[in-house]
């Protein structure tokens, strides 16, 4: 339960910080922060901005665990915090979010810059503007109204902005939690706006396990009218991609709490072979993404595939080699009893009068690493799905709501 009459307080307080936030967003859309695999510079300008931004609304002095990276200009990807006391100083709430984009994608398809932030009908659009800025401005300004409104907050409030969420996390929450363990307590409330959907009734507490696997096939290249002097690498890889199909076959459990319930099996990328008609490719090679109920090893996965891809590699006298890219068992899962489970069914039904429940998902997030490290992290966030999308956009209403549960869960006793 939290006390009524100061949530007003505070509720009306972010309302009227709606054209703030939007300039905040403004502000960091302008900043392209990429990682070094997605052809950028890291986050630290944008981890600057933001800085100096927190320092002008008043916020305590951040602390920093920044992960060394000599592929960036600045040697080092940026990982904040800033905590604010409350009257419990045996637990913090913390709210988790990325400072870091994808990359635009085919800009032909964009209807302007994707760095230039416009807002239209209740939108706001721009990279980044959902994932992740929708949430890291509404925690922010929502830690801001208590500052505002001089109001302590029932526990410490803390909100960490980490980098490299979009490759990994390695540069980013993984090397907080390798470093600074002592920023956390098995205690605390730990919330990661990562995932979600439209009604904000999903509180994801259980991932699949996650294996990316790159599949090369090597056979003998030579012209395409002469195919028996060859060996056709780019026929042996699409029979292989038809066999692993089969995989939904073997690993057909169905688990309703996640959803879609079973495992997933796709071809996805695939890489150029040869650049002309007439010529049999040597070399093919492609992808697999595999989302595996964590009832199966992902090890028990990977020598099945093994296998498939033995039988193709002697079938047509080819050789198939497999390159884990990501790699990967599920953590164990959030409980869905544990107290942020609660205190988000609460803050979520007092917010937007929905009852949000807990579910697993098929794709990953950054929760994952805070299990792996033993809390139990709660995803939840009110969104449209425009992740990685062109034209992506956030809704206003979404930025402004979202700011008011994350002060409900500051003021739960």
């Amino acid at each position: 339960m939290i006390d009524g009459k100061v949530f007003e307080r505070i509720r009306k307080r972010i309302e009227g910080y709606e054209p703030d936030m939007i300039r905040l967003q403004a502000g960091l859309t302008a900043i392209p922060a990429l990682a070094p695999e997605n052809g950028g510079d890291g986050e630290m300008k944008k981890a600057a901005f933001l800085v100096e931004a927190l320092r002008e609304m008043g916020f305590p002095a951040p602390e920093f665990c920044n992960a060394p990276d000599d592929r960036v200009s600045d040697g080092a990807r940026p990982n904040v915090a800033v905590r604010v006391p409350g009257r419990r100083a045996d637990r913090t709430v913390w709210v988790m979010t990325h400072t870091d984009v994808v990359p635009p994608g085919e800009m032909r398809l964009w209807e302007h810059d994707p760095y230039e932030c416009r807002v239209r009908d209740g939108r706001v659009y721009g990279r980044g503007t959902e994932d992740n800025q929708q949430d890291l401005v509404a925690s922010v300004f929502a830690l801001k109204a208590f500052l505002d409104e001089g109001i302590v907050p029932e526990s410490t409030a803390g909100i960490l902005l980490a980098a490299d969420e979009e490759t990994g996390s390695g540069y980013g929450l993984d090397y907080v939690l390798e470093n600074r363990r002592d920023w956390f307590r098995r205690d605390d409330l730990i919330v990661v706006p990562d995932a979600g959907n439209e009604e904000g009734s999903m509180i994801e507490v259980a991932e699949k396990s996650v294996l990316w696997l790159r599949v090369q096939v090597s056979g003998k290249q030579c012209h395409a009218s002469r195919p028996a002097l060859g060996k056709n690498a780019f026929r042996a890889a699409s029979h292989l991609v038809v066999r692993l199909d089969g995989l939904a076959g073997v690993f057909d459990a169905r688990d309703p709490l996640y959803d879609p319930p079973e495992s997933t099996f796709e071809p996805t990328k695939k890489e150029a072979n040869v650049p002309n008609v007439n010529t049999i490719p040597g070399e093919d090679v492609f992808f697999l993404d595999c989302r595996i109920l964590p009832l199966y090893p992902v090890d028990d996965v990977l020598k099945t595939i093994s296998g498939i891809a033995d039988e193709i590699a002697r079938t047509f006298g080819v050789a198939v080699d497999l390159s884990p890219v990501q790699k990967y068992d599920a953590p164990p899962a959030t409980a869905h009893d544990a107290p942020v489970v609660r205190a988000l069914e609460e803050a979520v039904r007092d917010v937007y009068g929905v009852r949000a429940q807990p579910r697993g998902v098929g794709g990953g997030t950054v929760a994952a690493v805070f299990r792996k490290y033993g809390y139990p992290a709660a995803v939840w966030s009110r969104y449209c799905h425009m992740a990685h999308q062109p034209n992506e956009y956030c809704l206003v209403e979404n930025m402004v709501g979202n700011a008011k549960v994350y002060a409900h869960l500051f003021l739960q006793k």
